[in-house]
């Protein structure tokens, strides 16, 4: 048994050897300023495929980036292995400042928030106009996570060989939503996908939609060629069966550039997340008047500077009606 005392020297002590090695501790960060650009294509299970020029690299994330996840869409730093060869993972180290996001909860009870799509420059909502019917409440929460997270909606409706468009775009109409409508036909022989394509070359476009719609179907003759390249990388990479809509994917277009990112099927659509202050942004041609609203105005109450603004002729009353029944959307469910 050693005894420590005036005659102890360093031979004496034991001390804990620095499993980590010697190195100093330090919160100095690299830059990784020679780190390669990429795009993610998809999530699964911590593991990131991403396009690294025209390589698909399967990749996961640096632990230096804490918490914070990458999603599809974001455009990411990467480092390591970038050849895409199989059984070779790169480190995503840096997330870039995001120009938009498309965000969800489960529900309206649900704090937490997911990102579903960074970066998209639109969001292509899909609703049918017969079997099943349209449902005008999530329509309305679509459109108000695309204008709270910065994408432009699109409105595509399908099958108007079992029922006529006119309803449904009479209810938008006022929001000056661009639009196409196709019929089944149309989406069998192509004729569909072309006229959609029209509004999605040289961008970012987020499909959303229920089940039953033809999101599915539709997706798949924007991209059938590119999807099945894409989509056996990914299989290659990951050892993972075919793409089902599980989770987001992002799929090129040809042509200019393009991007389709194909979101799963949807039930619901929570907006706990959404601030409704930022839904007016929206409305240009409404801001001016929310200048005498009274602070933290909700833009329907008594005092809402708004109905004052509209009735002495400085916009559309109807414009006000559909701001008012977007911010309503958040207080009732979709089934209402």
């Amino acid at each position: 048994m050693r005894r420590y005392g005036k005659h102890t020297d360093e031979d004496d002590i034991r001390s804990r050897p620095n499993r980590k090695g010697n190195r100093p501790r330090t919160h100095i960060r690299p830059k990784h300023e020679d780190a390669a650009e990429g795009m993610v294509l998809t999530v699964d299970r911590g593991r990131l495929t991403c396009l690294v020029e025209d390589r698909v690299v399967l990749a996961m994330k640096a632990r230096e980036l804490g918490r914070k996840a990458a999603v599809v869409g974001d455009r990411v730093a990467l480092v390591g292995d970038l050849s895409g060869t199989k059984d070779t993972l790169a480190r995503i180290v840096r997330i870039e400042e995001r120009t938009s996001v498309l965000r969800r909860t489960a529900d309206d009870d649900d704090p937490y928030e997911r990102v579903v799509v960074a970066n998209a420059d639109q969001l292509a909502i899909v609703t049918a106009l017969a079997d099943p019917e349209p449902r005008p409440r999530l329509i309305d929460r679509c459109l108000v996570a695309a204008y709270d997270g910065g994408l432009t909606p699109l409105l595509v409706m399908t099958k108007s060989d079992l029922a006529p468009p006119d309803k449904l775009l009479e209810l938008y109409g006022d929001l000056d939503i661009p639009y196409v409508v196709t019929s089944r036909e149309e989406l069998e022989n192509g004729d569909a996908a072309d006229r959609v394509r029209e509004h999605l070359d040289g961008k970012v476009t987020a499909f959303v939609g229920h089940s039953g719609v033809g999101k599915t179907t539709l997706v798949n003759a924007l991209v059938a060629e590119e999807r099945r390249r894409t989509t056996g990388h990914v299989n290659a990479v990951t050892g993972r069966g075919r793409h089902t809509t599980t989770s987001a994917l992002a799929l090129p277009l040809a042509g200019d550039g393009g991007w389709v990112v194909d979101t799963p099927g949807v039930r619901s659509f929570g907006l706990a997340h959404i601030d409704p202050s930022r839904v007016i942004n929206a409305f240009p041609d409404l801001v001016p008047g929310t200048e005498g609203c009274p602070r933290a105005c909700s833009h329907d109450e008594p005092d809402c500077a708004l109905d004052a603004w509209v009735a002495e002729g400085h916009a559309d009353p109807a414009r006000l009606y559909s701001l008012r029944r977007l911010l309503s959307t958040r207080e009732a469910r979709e089934g209402d």
